[in-house]
């Protein structure tokens, strides 16, 4: 009788155990599918105003030097996307999932916007090649992130430190203009990105540990993928401006 309640015991563990993964999985895989959609809305919408000239004046000029200049609505379209990420940070607890989905739906769509000009910037060749370069270390380091058993924990609170200060030093480059320091930051600014794509795949796995009701992993899911979108972003733009040609 002991033996038959023992072997009871680890099979219920085990099915408990198997639930848990699969959930796991769908739940990954949701985050993932969003990701990867907001990057195609992106993505569209960047290269469907860069390709319209009527578009494009709404948001950017060319001096007479060539270069190219933000108008007041294209910096609007520059500094929206960091409102979307406030009120998607700090208020999707008291939304509804299906609320916080179409706010991270127009955020892509915005970032769209306020990236549009890098077509006329860089070749598309050399966009290309940056995204299959940034989507295969993206993959890879995200992969670490879900199956590795070390607790990256204090690298990530680590690595925020090292965020906030490549940004400290981009914005007192902006007025010294060296291209040393912006080489600097760029090489620092992709092993950070690059760091906490794991980081934060492996935080993903973590809160959905703690979600109760469908509704809150919902909401769990787009901040997910929020947050792997941002690392995508920020780690293909990093590398741009390392090796991506000029037009």
């Amino acid at each position: 009788m002991a033996d038959q309640f023992d072997r009871g015991v680890v099979l219920n563990r085990a099915g408990a155990g198997a639930q848990i993964d699969e959930g796991l999985r769908a739940h990954m895989l949701r985050v993932y599918n969003y990701m990867v959609t907001g990057l195609a809305l992106t993505g569209a919408v960047a290269y469907i105003v860069s390709a319209t000239p009527a578009l494009l004046s709404l948001f950017y000029t060319v001096t007479p030097q060539g270069y190219p200049t933000a108008t007041p609505l294209g910096w609007i379209a520059i500094f929206s996307p960091l409102a979307f990420v406030l009120v998607l940070s700090f208020g999707i607890q008291r939304m509804k999932a299906s609320t916080g989905q179409i706010l991270f739906w127009l955020f892509a769509g915005v970032m769209g916007l306020s990236l549009s000009n890098i077509f006329n910037i860089y070749t598309g060749e050399s966009i290309a090649r940056v995204f299959f370069i940034t989507a295969a270390t993206f993959a890879a380091m995200s992969l670490y992130g879900y199956t590795t058993k070390r607790d990256l924990t204090a690298i990530g609170s680590f690595l925020m430190m090292g965020l906030f200060g490549i940004i400290i030093a981009s914005v007192v480059n902006i007025f010294i203009g060296s291209t040393m320091v912006q080489f600097v930051v760029s090489v620092l600014g992709v092993l950070i990105f690059v760091g906490l794509t794991a980081h934060d795949t492996q935080k993903i796995k973590q809160m959905y540990a703690a979600a109760d009701g469908s509704e809150i992993a919902g909401k769990k899911a787009i901040m997910g993928a929020l947050s792997l979108y941002l690392d995508f972003i920020n780690l293909f733009l990093l590398l741009l401006r390392l090796f991506g040609n000029n037009r």
